[in-house]
């Protein structure tokens, strides 16, 4: 997938992917791989929020494609919605190298003891 982390904190992730590479056969950025995109950012935000000894499983990821991305990098940012003991919500927005929005997403995280 190629995923670059450029922050990693519990409340906001932000990393980048290439579009070469994960599109689909029409040459566009492949709708999975936003998604992989939006849970890795938002998986790794839960992960360190949920702290030592603990993991963070995804058990809800919803995304909706706003418009295709054909080259370069698009870039998402996880932002924490919610942070407790047991779950974590993010909202994760991708965006192409204009700035213009690609993808929106939210992942929810249980999170367990190691």
């Amino acid at each position: 997938m190629g995923i670059e982390f450029l922050e990693a904190g519990p409340e906001r992730v932000m990393g980048r992917m290439p579009v070469e590479g994960n599109t689909q056969p029409y040459g566009l950025l492949h709708g999975g791989a936003s998604a992989v995109l939006a849970e890795t950012l938002g998986s790794v935000g839960a992960a360190v929020h949920a702290g030592p000894g603990r993991i963070a499983v995804g058990i809800e990821l919803n995304a909706t494609h706003h418009r295709s991305a054909t080259s370069g990098h698009v870039t998402g940012i996880a932002t924490r919605l919610h942070g407790g003991r047991t779950l974590a919500t993010y909202d994760i927005e991708i965006s192409d190298e204009q700035g213009q929005r690609v993808c929106t997403a939210r992942l929810t995280c249980m999170l367990r003891d190691r």
